[in-house]
């Protein structure tokens, strides 16, 4: 029985051009902050993916900092944060963490996990992500005449992002997200805004992020976007398609659906009330199909899931959903199969 993998919100395969690209780029080993031609070959490559990078995402080749990922990337933008902030409760970890001994206000958010750019008064920063991690909602971000903070993992490459437009103040993302390497992303930093690094000894990419680039992993992020931005349209309309046929059958099964229809294209969040989410995650695991309960960085907690609970949904649901997200590649036949075997673990375990 082959595997069925639908957590694409965790992280995705590496796209074949992607590795390619890295691959050849292995062999512009040189330090590029060297001056001989070695370095200067580095150079080349890192500052040529560096404004690719820029160029999709409608941003200047100096607001791009590249970071480790995700995590780097939220953490680098929250770093000397003055608060009081606005906060959406839907963040992820890697948000909320840095921000955990600030004075936070939350924002409100609807029933189907959209969050409402309410500012209270007195506020300095707004956070709030693009698209959501668990459900797929895509939030209404825009300029607010505040700093603003945007993780915008799960939106790039899956949904226009134009960072002059958007009007944010940093922007962050992760390759591995989008079909890249892991261990890769960036920040995008507005030009006119101050960033404090947060390491110290080395004055690359202007001394925001100090530390030797690891050029054939950006090399794989820019191209991985470069695809994914090309490539959006046909791959948004079939993983549409796809949802439009896993959907249905589960809430024939009696699931109960968490978030919005007008979401990211790929996502799925249900609840099967009765059932435990780890239960039915290790049985779907054993019949080959491989999901989560929400973010990968949230994995072994014990607590229900806090997006779903800032959507007030009632806690026989929170402790039964899942999240299945799919991938572009794969097929009609693939995802009925897995709709198959979800609704037939559902059934079995309804039985015991």
């Amino acid at each position: 029985m082959s595997a069925i993998y639908l957590d694409h919100n965790a992280t995705t395969p590496l796209l074949p051009a992607a590795r390619d690209a890295l691959v050849a780029a292995l062999d512009a080993f040189g330090n590029p902050a060297s001056t001989h031609r070695e370095g200067r070959r580095a150079r080349v490559a890192l500052e040529d993916a560096r404004e690719e990078v820029a160029s999709l995402l409608h941003a200047h080749p100096d607001e791009v900092v590249f970071t480790s990922g995700a995590t780097e990337g939220n953490n680098l933008a929250l770093n000397t944060v003055v608060g009081p902030v606005a906060l959406s409760p839907v963040e992820h970890p890697s948000v909320t963490g840095p921000l955990h001994r600030m004075e936070t206000h939350a924002l409100s958010v609807s029933a189907d996990g959209i969050v409402r750019l309410d500012i209270p008064p007195g506020c300095r920063l707004v956070v709030c992500q693009l698209a959501n991690h668990e459900t797929g909602a895509i939030h209404p971000v825009r300029d607010v005449g505040l700093p603003f903070h945007c993780d915008a993992v799960q939106a790039v490459g899956k949904i226009p992002v134009d960072f002059a437009a958007l009007g944010v103040t940093t922007l962050a993302l992760s390759a591995h997200k989008f079909h890249g390497p892991k261990g890769i992303g960036a920040l995008i930093v507005k030009r006119s805004s101050p960033l404090t690094p947060m390491l110290r000894g080395g004055h690359q990419q202007r001394g925001r992020r100090p530390g030797t680039e690891p050029v054939p992993l950006v090399v794989g992020l820019a191209v991985a976007l470069r695809h994914a931005i090309r490539d959006m349209k046909s791959r948004s309309s079939h993983l549409s398609y796809l949802r439009h046929r896993l959907l249905p059958a589960l809430l024939a099964e009696g699931a109960v659906l968490n978030g919005t229809n007008d979401g990211l294209p790929h996502v799925v969040n249900v609840s099967f009330p009765g059932l435990s989410s780890d239960t039915l995650l290790i049985a779907l695991d054993l019949a080959g199909v491989a999901c989560s309960a929400g973010s990968a960085c949230s994995s072994g907690s014990l607590q229900p899931s806090a997006v779903l609970r800032a959507m007030g949904v009632e806690d026989r649901r929170l402790r039964s959903a899942i999240r299945l997200s799919m991938g572009f590649t794969q097929s009609e036949g693939e995802i009925d199969e897995a709709t198959q075997r979800i609704c037939l673990t559902v059934q079995r375990l309804r039985r015991e």
